[in-house]
């Protein structure tokens, strides 16, 4: 199988998309400066076992739906781009799945998900489904927050994740 990979410009920097012909397998917002560093690409063809080639212009269309999301237009990834969820499976694909679902500028519990996806008490799974996901912004888990109301982290970016809340807030009134 073929895996291309081509870069889109997000706020935080470019993020890194590799396709295969089933559709998007991976968006990846790195913490590099450099998103071109070869460390990139090294994680993602171990889990894919192979390395995918260079293919400028690949991320166009999902570049757009970024650049119309960014601008505070609520797109719904999954209706727009194929997803080859072939990097995760099991409950943690169910939970980010049921993510999906999460409707622009409204949020979920990680408890919450957890019972949707059919795992009732399995929110820390969702919160390791949530910071493994192959899909950053494409699969909204932005959008799972703690029980307490609070946002919790994205990653190591809790600012990453406030600004993506507070723009579909926003833009949802």
């Amino acid at each position: 199988m073929t895996f291309r990979y081509d870069f889109a410009p997000t706020p935080f920097g470019d993020a890194l998309a590799v396709f295969s012909p089933d559709g998007l397998v991976a968006l990846d917002l790195s913490e590099t400066v450099d998103p071109r560093a070869p460390w990139l690409l090294d994680e993602i063809s171990q889990r894919l076992h192979a390395l995918p080639q260079p293919d400028p212009g690949a991320a166009d269309e999902l570049a757009h739906l970024l650049d119309q999301y960014f601008e505070g237009e609520p797109i719904r990834f999954d209706e727009h781009v194929r997803l080859d969820w072939r990097l995760i499976d099991g409950f943690p694909r169910a939970a980010l799945q049921e993510i999906c679902g999460i409707p622009w500028g409204e949020t979920l519990s990680y408890g919450e998900v957890a019972v949707l996806a059919g795992s009732p008490g399995a929110a820390r799974a969702v919160g390791t489904a949530c910071r493994n996901t192959p899909f950053s912004i494409v699969v909204p888990v932005h959008r799972v927050i703690r029980s307490d109301g609070t946002p919790g982290h994205y990653g190591a970016h809790p600012e990453r994740k406030r600004f993506l809340l507070d723009l579909e807030r926003q833009t949802a009134a």
